[in-house]
């Protein structure tokens, strides 16, 4: 929150304890961010590109979720990232 730029391969991880229905806002985030939606094994079960700065609309990300990796906006499209790739993290 609060960050004004970040570096192009830098994104934020969050990792919950159990998949779970997840929903997110970009309240208080002042750069576009793709927001990335994995289940237990990685698989990246959705997208939102391009989430507005400020914007209070929910996002949700859906069912089954575990991960949700932040990154710039725009920046899942440049690396050819869709819906069904798998994620690695030591999480």
């Amino acid at each position: 929150m609060f960050v004004e730029e970040m570096a192009t391969l830098d994104g934020m991880l969050f990792v919950y304890e159990r998949p779970q229905s997840v929903s997110f806002w970009m309240k208080n985030t002042l750069i576009p961010l793709d927001m990335l939606f994995a289940g237990p094994d990685g698989e990246v079960l959705s997208i939102h590109e391009n989430a507005v700065p400020g914007d209070l609309t929910p996002i949700p990300g859906g069912d089954g979720i575990q991960m949700v990796l932040e990154i710039n906006g725009g920046l899942s499209r440049r690396l050819g990232i869709e819906e069904g790739v798998v994620m690695q993290h030591p999480s």
